[in-house]
């Protein structure tokens, strides 16, 4: 698994309506905290914030990294989701994934 560092891109995995954020909202890492969450600033185009939250880690993904500078891959996004998952819900995504190499 990726861990979040400081500064990185994230993705909702959720929905947090009581900020009136909805799953797939891009943040940023803002600060790390010891008991493993982490706080995350949610802006709106013009760079203000519009929320600003305490996240556990199985409530977002990280899309890019601020050490390396990069996006990551959809297959390293996919694949840090699919952890999160139980095992019968892996089996439905590796079910899903072998039926579109059939089409």
């Amino acid at each position: 698994m990726i861990e979040p560092q400081l500064f990185d891109v994230i993705e909702l995995l959720v929905d947090l309506p009581e900020f009136n954020l909805r799953l797939g909202t891009r943040g940023a890492i803002v600060d790390c905290y010891s008991d493993g969450n982490y706080e995350v600033e949610f802006s709106d185009r013009d760079g203000e914030t519009i929320a600003l939250c305490t996240l556990s880690p199985n409530q977002f993904v990280v899309v890019w990294q601020a050490q390396t500078k990069r996006w990551l891959l959809v297959s390293e996004q996919l694949a840090a989701v699919v952890e999160r998952l139980s095992e019968e819900d892996r089996k439905q995504v590796l079910n899903f994934a072998l039926s579109l190499c059939q089409k």
